[in-house]
């Protein structure tokens, strides 16, 4: 069986894929962020964002995702006036298949997709089916560091409701293991291209994640990310779990 190997934490994405027949249930236990500029002040709140894997083939895995609860409150800073918006996210299909080493292990590269269907709460949900497609790359630079890459290409609706627009992500990283920690470093850069307002996020995100002795199926992760932009969060924090059964 191969190691463990988790989604979480991070924006990256892992190149790994689960052995066949083998399933992996990954769960944001909570996710906070807050966003401030001269008018506007924006917390959000995620609780329960569950992540299903099974393998598929020894090269395949099918994904199924969606955040059972997520809050987002805007207030406006000159008058105290709040907009709050909250419920059940959008549900994700996709599919991660191996193109080298499914395991993870030396220069390790797969080709990954997802749909995004727009079943959650009104004020949350996308306008429309969104999908995107994933390139995952893992290069060892030693016998103690790796390198992460993971280009993405997203198809998502426009902020008006009428009609898509293209958006691109970069995420590049870097772990180390410490034992039973494995501490990782990343830099996140997104590009979405709204014909009403283009959004240019960045963010320099730290992961930390602790694989329990008398589990080895298992971690508990932790991320805090710092925003680089003035589009992008202030500050975010999220813990969560992972198991494979």
């Amino acid at each position: 069986m191969r190691d463990f190997c988790a989604d979480r934490p991070g924006k990256g994405t892992p190149s790994c894929v689960l052995d066949q027949g083998r399933w992996q249930v990954e769960l944001g236990l909570f996710d906070g962020a807050r966003q401030s500029d001269a008018t506007t002040r924006t917390e959000t709140w995620d609780a329960g964002d569950l992540f299903i894997r099974y393998g598929l083939t020894n090269l395949t895995e099918l994904q199924l995702g969606v955040t059972t609860w997520n809050r987002e409150r805007t207030t406006d800073r000159a008058t105290g006036a709040r907009d709050t918006a909250e419920g059940i996210g959008d549900l994700s299909i996709g599919l991660r298949h191996s193109l080298k080493n499914p395991d993870g292990s030396g220069l390790s590269v797969a080709l990954s997709g997802f749909v995004t269907a727009p079943t959650g709460a009104r004020a949350i949900r996308a306008d429309g089916f969104e999908g995107g497609v994933l390139l995952p790359v893992s290069i060892p630079l030693n016998d103690d560091w790796s390198l992460s890459l993971t280009p993405e290409f997203d198809w998502v609706s426009n902020s008006d409701g009428d009609g898509r627009h293209a958006a691109y992500t970069m995420v590049a990283g870097v772990g180390r293991g410490f034992g039973q920690w494995n501490l990782g470093a990343e830099v996140w850069f997104s590009h979405d291209d709204d014909p009403i307002d283009a959004v240019t996020q960045s963010t320099f995100d730290l992961t930390a994640v602790w694989t329990p002795p008398s589990l080895p199926d298992a971690q508990i992760d932790f991320g805090l990310n710092f925003g680089l932009n003035n589009d992008s969060p202030d500050v975010e924090f999220g813990v969560g779990v992972a198991r494979r059964f």
